[in-house]
């Protein structure tokens, strides 16, 4: 972990910790549980989300290896349709074939990045896979079946967004502007990397490792902070107005950075409280753009894209939550 990686959780921690003795000062009715007890829970909380997404990430950066590394040159370029639309439309069904949580899409779409897919087809990959994958998909079933289109709206919705964000993006024209410069730098040495493909093999994974694991720590310290810092209460006690339970479930996918394989059930403890548009915004947000997820996007891409993936995610599953409040 670098220097800096290392300064911000510390700052993380610090901050967490005075927060926390201040709520415990001035507001002492606001948590039910004492001061002791949510720092525990945070730290749980932190640890859980880690090392359940710790799994994906190295199979992620194991099929980005095969992807940059064993692929035969040119291969994507054949299996992909030539028209830009097609091949969004086909990669945001890539899912369909890798069974890793979002976390683990990252460094996968690092390596399709690294062998020439644009970026806004990248996106697109990412923004659909943890909703299209078939772990998801069944999961989403054991938890909701059929009722209230919570399983299509989930599937449809995330497809729209991803290739509604993979065509807003395509339009930029500078897709080099959208990547960080560190990643362009890996790209380069990737590209020029020596050696056989075994210790290429070796380099590239020690490579991704070190660029997606500090985001991945720090985005799993925000998720539990902000689980003990704000109130459970406080969004639950708007769960039944129709508009502002969308928005709490939105805040809600976007603090608690639940893997989207396992989300379902989470949300369905909600769903006898909050409408099922609300329901369905907490499935399509959380994936996709929770706290966790932002930490892992901020190693490739810059933050001024990464705050218009936020927006246009955010916006797109309140649209679909409210239609489906009216009209389902």
């Amino acid at each position: 972990m670098s220097a800096r990686a290392k300064a911000l959780g510390a700052a993380v921690g610090v901050a967490v910790v005075v927060a926390l003795v201040l709520i415990d000062v001035f507001a002492p009715t606001l948590f039910p549980a004492t001061l002791p007890t949510r720092l525990q829970d945070g730290l749980t909380l932190s640890l859980s989300v880690l090392f359940e997404a710790l799994p994906f990430v190295v199979l992620g950066v194991l099929l980005s290896i095969l992807v940059q590394v064993w692929l035969p040159s040119g291969v994507i370029e054949r299996i992909l349709p030539r028209r830009a639309w097609a091949r969004r439309a086909v990669l945001s069904l890539l899912g369909m074939l890798i069974p890793v949580c979002e976390c683990g899409n990252v460094p996968f779409a690092r390596g399709l990045m690294m062998r020439g897919l644009a970026p806004a087809e990248a996106l697109t990959f990412l923004m659909a896979a943890p909703i299209v994958n078939p772990i998801v998909i069944l999961t989403t079933h054991a938890a909701f079946g059929w009722d209230g289109g919570i399983l299509v709206a989930r599937l449809v919705g995330g497809y729209v967004i991803a290739n509604l964000i993979g065509w807003i993006y395509s339009r930029h024209p500078s897709p080099d502007a959208l990547l960080t410069s560190h990643f362009l730098d890996t790209c380069d040495r990737a590209a020029h990397e020596p050696g056989t493909p075994v210790r290429r093999s070796l380099v590239q994974f020690l490579v991704e490792l070190r660029a997606v694991m500090p985001a991945l720590v720090i985005g799993s310290a925000l998720a539990g902070a902000v689980q003990v810092l704000v109130p459970r209460d406080a969004l639950l006690a708007i769960g039944s107005n129709p508009v502002l339970s969308i928005v709490a479930m939105i805040a809600l996918a976007v603090t608690v950075a639940i893997c989207s394989n396992v989300d379902s059930f989470f949300a369905l403890s909600f769903a006898s409280t909050f409408s099922s548009g609300a329901i369905i915004a907490f499935l399509l947000v959380g994936p996709l753009v929770d706290i966790k997820m932002i930490a892992l996007l901020r190693t490739t891409f810059t933050a001024r894209t990464i705050a218009g993936i936020v927006a246009v995610v955010v916006l797109a599953a309140f649209g679909i939550g409210i239609g489906v409040n009216v009209f389902v």
